[in-house]
C-alpha cells in the first residue's frame, strides 16, 4: 500500500519513524514500568530531602522541546498534569542521539532522579529514555509565556470550536482543562448514583432497541431488525420500562441511560443525551420536589464544594432552599400582562401573535402554551424555579391535580434559563391513560410526528396495577453544563454528533 502524506511534517515524521526502526528501536513498545505521575513528583519533591526520589519512572506525551546544544529539556504530560525532564548527550550518547528523532507529541518514558533547577522547577534528571509511541502527525501546539504579573498568555491556541468536537482527543491533549470538565461529569454521575444507593433504590437497564417508543414526545430513530425482519426504535426515554417495574414489585428504581430523539441540533440539543429517570412507589410530586432540592444541593456540594451552580460567565447561582415555585399558566399570565387560564386555543393563538411568539396556525393548545413560555417566560428562570400544574394536553402521563382536573401534578425545573428535570406523580388509573394515548393519536392523526405511540402491553401492566408513582427525570448533559459552566451541550460530551468532513470511502489496497 503506498503511504500518500498530507503534508512535509509528516512525511518527516514517518522516514524519523523509518530511521529509528533500522536503528533497532521498537516505536510501539507493549507496556512501560512506570513509578510517578507527574502530580506525585511535584507533589512528593523536599528541597530538604532531594534523595527521596532518586529513582522515578516517569511517562508522558512530549508538549515542549528546549535544546540547548549539549543538553535538552523537555517537558511531558501525563493525566495528572506536566513535569520538565533534562537530559545530557555526553551521559547518555545513544538516547541523545534518539532524541534527535522525537518531536513533540511523541509518547516517551523517562527513569532518573528529581533535582530542582537553578531557575526553581522540579525536574526529572534523565539517566534513561525510551520511546513508547512516535507520534506521526503534529499536534496544534499552544504556546505559552507568563506576564510581569505571573499571569498565563496563551499563543495560537487550539480554539476552533468545531475541530475540537470533531478530534476531542486533540483537544484533550492541548486544551488539558477541558480534561476537568469531564471529570466533574464524571464525579457529577457518581454523586447521582451515591445519592439513590444510598436510599436503597436499585439501578436497572432497559432496552435501548424498542418495538414501540414511547415516555416522552418525540421523533424517534427507526432502525430494523433482520432476525425478525420487523422495524425497531431507539429509546426517547425508558419510562414506560421502568414504570413496569415499579408494577413488578420494586419501590425504587433508577436509570442513567442514553437516550435518542430524531430533532434539531443545538447548544441544548444533541440527538444522542444522557438522561436520569427514578420512579419512588408511594411517593408523589411534592415529596420529589423536596428530593430534587436536596439531590442538587447534594450533587453540586461534592463535585464544586459548594451548593451552587455555574452560568457560563461564571457566575454563581445559588442552590437556596426552598426553590421558587410557580404554576405554569400563572408565570405565562405574569408575562403577558394578562390571565391566560381561561383563554381559547384559538385565542391562545392570537395571544402568541400579538406577543410575536412564532407558532404553525394549526398548532395545538398544548404547543402554543409550550411556545408561549419558552419564548415570554423560559430565559428569565435563572434562579431555580419550578414551573408547576401543567395542562392536561401536554403531559400524556402524569396524574390529574388532585384540586384541578384541568392540570395535571406535574413540575419542570429550570435553572440559568434551561429545563433540567421533569416530574410527575404519575398516571396509574388504565382508563385515563387509554384516553390520553387516543387524544395523542388524534394530534398525531392531524400532523404531529412529535405524539406519543399507543403502547398495549405497557396499558396492560397499569391494568395488573401500579401503586402511586412519582417520577423524576434530569438531563444529564445540562446538568453537567451548569456544573461546570460550560456554554454549550457540545463542551460536555466527549463525541458529540456532527456532519462529517468527507463523505464515507471504502479502504483501498
Amino acid at each position: 500500500m503506498n503511504q500518500q502524506f498530507d503534508n512535509d511534517q509528516v512525511r518527516r515524521r514517518y522516514e524519523e519513524l523509518e530511521e529509528l526502526v533500522a536503528r533497532g528501536v521498537e516505536p510501539y513498545p507493549y507496556s512501560y514500568d512506570r513509578t510517578h505521575t507527574s502530580e506525585q513528583i511535584l507533589q512528593t519533591y523536599r528541597d530538604d530531602d532531594p534523595g527521596l526520589l532518586s529513582d522515578v519512572a516517569v511517562a508522558g506525551r512530549i508538549m515542549a522541546i528546549r535544546r540547548m546544544g549539549k543538553a535538552t529539556f523537555f517537558h511531558i504530560q501525563d493525566a495528572t498534569g506536566s513535569i520538565q525532564c533534562y537530559i545530557k548527550a555526553d551521559e547518555l550518547p545513544a538516547a541523545y542521539d534518539m532524541l534527535r528523532l522525537l518531536d513533540i507529541g511523541d509518547i516517551v518514558g523517562t527513569k532518573g532522579f528529581v533535582f530542582r533547577t537553578r531557575t526553581g522547577e522540579i525536574t526529572v534528571h534523565v539517566r534513561q529514555l525510551e520511546l513508547l509511541c512516535k507520534s506521526l502527525r503534529p499536534l496544534p501546539i499552544v504556546k505559552q509565556e507568563r506576564d510581569e504579573q505571573g499571569n498565563i498568555i496563551l499563543h495560537d491556541a487550539f480554539s476552533d470550536k468545531e475541530q475540537r468536537y470533531r478530534r476531542r482527543y486533540l483537544d484533550l491533549i492541548v486544551n488539558p482543562h477541558v480534561r476537568q470538565t469531564f471529570i466533574a461529569r464524571s464525579r457529577m454521575i457518581a454523586a447521582i448514583r451515591r445519592f439513590f444507593d444510598e436510599r436503597g433504590w436499585l439501578e436497572v437497564e432497559t432496552p435501548i432497541l424498542q418495538p414501540i417508543y414511547g415516555g416522552a414526545t418525540a421523533r424517534p430513530f427507526v432502525t430494523h431488525l433482520n432476525a425478525l425482519d420487523m422495524p425497531l426504535y431507539l429509546r426517547i426515554a425508558d419510562e414506560l420500562y421502568l414504570k413496569r417495574l415499579i408494577v413488578g414489585g420494586f419501590e425504587g428504581v433508577y436509570e442513567i441511560s442514553k437516550n435518542f430523539r430524531n430533532e434539531g441540533i443545538d447548544r441544548m440539543h444533541n440527538p444522542e443525551f444522557t438522561a436520569l429517570e427514578v420512579y419512588v412507589a408511594y411517593r408523589d410530586y411534592n415529596w420529589l420536589m423536596k428530593l430534587t432540592e436536596e439531590l442538587l444541593v447534594t450533587v453540586a456540594s461534592h463535585v464544586r464544594g459548594v451548593p451552587a451552580l455555574l452560568r457560563v460567565d461564571g457566575t454563581e447561582i445559588p442552590l437556596e432552599r426552598p426553590f421558587h415555585r410557580i404554576r405554569l399558566l400563572d408565570a405565562i399570565s405574569q408575562a403577558v400582562g394578562e390571565q391566560v387560564e381561561s383563554l381559547s386555543r384559538d385565542e391562545l393563538y392570537v395571544l402568541c401573535k400579538r406577543h410575536e411568539v412564532d407558532v404553525a396556525p394549526f398548532a395545538s393548545y398544548a404547543k402554543l402554551v409550550d411556545e408561549l413560555f419558552t419564548t415570554l417566560v423560559q430565559p428569565s428562570l435563572v434562579a431555580p424555579t419550578f414551573i408547576t400544574d401543567h395542562p392536561v394536553e401536554m403531559s400524556p402521563l402524569a396524574k390529574r391535580h388532585r384540586d384541578d382536573p384541568s392540570v395535571v401534578e406535574r413540575f419542570e425545573l429550570y435553572v440559568g434559563g434551561m429545563e433540567i428535570a421533569n416530574a410527575f406523580s404519575e398516571l396509574n388509573d388504565p382508563r385515563d391513560q387509554r384516553q390520553r394515548f387516543a387524544e395523542q393519536a388524534r394530534l398525531r392523526a392531524s400532523g404531529d410526528d412529535e405524539a406519543m405511540v399507543l403502547d398495549e402491553d405497557f396499558l396492560t401492566a397499569l391494568e395488573i396495577g401500579m401503586p402511586p408513582t412519582a417520577g423524576l427525570g434530569i438531563g444529564i448533559d445540562r446538568l453537567a453544563m451548569l456544573m461546570t459552566g460550560a456554554a454549550s451541550i457540545r463542551d460536555v460530551i466527549f463525541f458529540p454528533l456532527m456532519r462529517p468532513e468527507h463523505s464515507p470511502r471504502p479502504v483501498e489496497d
